[in-house]
């Protein structure tokens, strides 16, 4: 086997590596881009370069008249062809939030260290598959222990009937009293008296949302809750 198919055989490895650590991540969080996603994208990148550039210098000139190739042609047309496949796991929820945008930039972060693999910058692709662990990984969890108080907090949704509308004022009030921050209400008549109010909150991301649950939930005042973490 010549050298440079040895060297190709090394690349692909080097990749396909790279991209089962990035897969295996998101796999055991239970996210969209899984293992075989993770390899297929990081695998391909990487030849798709490797094609690029060694097709770049193969074919000879033209009659005499030189050509002159770009030899990352194919490479810039992965970064945005790897856009479809991000679109496809954003999701947005009947709450208007919107999922799977890290999912998405892991996706075109495989790519990436696909292609600085196949252009020969093994260094950097290790490295770079490590910082992208470490800010997936570790760095938000730092942050929930020493960072800002506004990023200790977690999203929660409540939707609560209420009896007479008289009573809304009286139950927003405590649960403001009991450490929960709420961003936005809406309103709603419901039949017999009854008043759908929809809560979008912020509390501590230490407190079960059980307990928020059954703290509503006895409220006087209330009829039924859902909540949404």
């Amino acid at each position: 086997m010549e050298i440079l198919d040895i060297d190709i055989l090394n690349k692909l490895g080097i990749s396909a590596v790279l991209g089962l650590i990035i897969g295996l991540e998101r796999e055991l969080k239970r996210k969209p881009l899984g293992l075989k996603t993770s390899l297929v994208i990081s695998i391909i990148s990487c030849l798709l370069t490797i094609v690029s550039i060694q097709s770049a210098y193969l074919f000879p000139s033209s009659k005499g008249v030189p050509i002159q190739m770009d030899p990352l042609r194919l490479a810039a047309q992965i970064v945005s062809g790897i856009g479809f496949l991000g679109a496809g796991v954003i999701l947005k929820r009947g709450n208007d939030s919107i999922t799977g945008l890290t999912t998405a930039a892991m996706i075109w972060g495989a790519g990436g260290i696909g292609i600085a693999v196949g252009a020969g910058f093994y260094f950097e692709a290790i490295a770079g598959v490590l910082l992208l662990m470490i800010s997936v990984e570790i760095i938000p969890s730092i942050l929930l222990k020493i960072g800002p108080s506004q990023l200790k907090k977690k999203d929660i949704r409540l939707r609560i009937v209420v009896r007479d509308r008289k009573n809304i004022d009286c139950v927003i009030s405590q649960i403001e009293e009991n450490k929960i921050i709420i961003e936005g209400i809406r309103i709603k008549d419901l039949q017999n008296d009854r008043h759908l109010v929809v809560l979008k909150a912020l509390t501590s991301f230490r407190r079960p949302t059980t307990e928020v649950f059954h703290l509503v939930s006895s409220l006087s005042e209330v009829e039924s809750t859902e909540i949404e973490s």
